[in-house]
């Protein structure tokens, strides 16, 4: 199953991504940093920076900061990911920024439930914009 993540809210596609990875199916998520993050814009980008500076640098937590694997870190907390099975369901998860070559020219589904356009706030931020905050650096 091919997903593309442009104008879907990361809570949801994340659940509903984690359900199906858990009854075996294989996943891809194209255009992850197209997703987007309801809430105001200053206490999200406050959020994620905390994220960023918990632990010590040296030790971890490491909390990534390109939208790939931000989407990807989200998708496994929804998961077992410390037993077998959700080891086995993380693993059939892939994400991607923007279309990568093997996927082109295939089809690719959206999640009508996980739309931005049934939110009746309009206050939300794009995780492209919340990796650049954190300092990712990629070439789009």
């Amino acid at each position: 199953m091919i997903i593309d993540a442009t104008d879907l809210i990361l809570g949801r596609l994340a659940s509903f991504v984690a359900k199906k990875s858990l009854l075996g199916e294989t996943i891809d998520i194209i255009n992850c940093e197209n997703a987007v993050v309801t809430g105001n814009k200053v206490l999200t980008f406050d959020e994620y920076k905390n994220k960023i500076k918990r632990g010590i640098p040296a030790h971890g937590p490491f909390f990534p900061r390109m939208p790939d694997m931000l989407v990807r870190r989200t998708i496994r907390g929804m998961l077992p990911y410390k037993r077998e099975r959700g080891k086995e369901a993380f693993k059939r998860i892939k994400c991607y920024i923007s279309v990568p070559e093997q996927l082109k020219g295939k089809k690719s589904e959206t999640i009508a439930e996980a739309n931005i356009s049934g939110v009746p706030s309009l206050n939300y931020v794009t995780i492209r914009e919340v990796c650049k905050k954190l300092g990712a650096k990629w070439q789009e």
